[in-house]
């Protein structure tokens, strides 16, 4: 088993910055692939970017890319996600999930475990 454990979330004005990260623990070995997607009230859960866990594979969402980069500290086990120039619609919950297929997915089902969750909210 993996654990993921989200932190970083908060409230941050339109063209501002936040940073979350992602804390993998247990069977980090098995990783390959970590992703982080948001969903928004009343919205589907959409796919935000998806690394290679010890690769240099990346995908980004078009909404996003440009904007939001993607760092990982193997040696501390965890993913950062740093987002830039923040915009009202940025405002969801945002997950970090593993997978451990070895072929780096971007949909939910793809991924074997999940955060909890941590909330970004942007006001405009």
């Amino acid at each position: 088993q993996v654990q993921l454990v989200e932190s970083g979330g908060g409230l941050v004005q339109a063209g501002g910055s936040l940073r979350l990260s992602c804390a993998a623990s247990g069977r980090t070995l098995s990783i390959y692939g970590m992703g982080w997607f948001r969903q928004a009230p009343g919205k589907e859960r959409e796919f935000v970017v998806a690394t290679t866990w010890r690769g240099s594979n990346t995908v980004f969402a078009d909404s996003v890319k440009g904007r939001f980069t993607i760092s990982r500290d193997n040696a501390k086990n965890t993913v950062y996600l740093e987002m830039n120039s923040l915009q009202p619609e940025d405002t969801a919950v945002y997950y970090c999930a593993a997978h451990t297929p070895k072929r780096l997915g971007i949909t939910p089902q793809h991924y074997d475990y999940w955060g909890h969750g941590t909330q970004v909210t942007v006001s405009s």
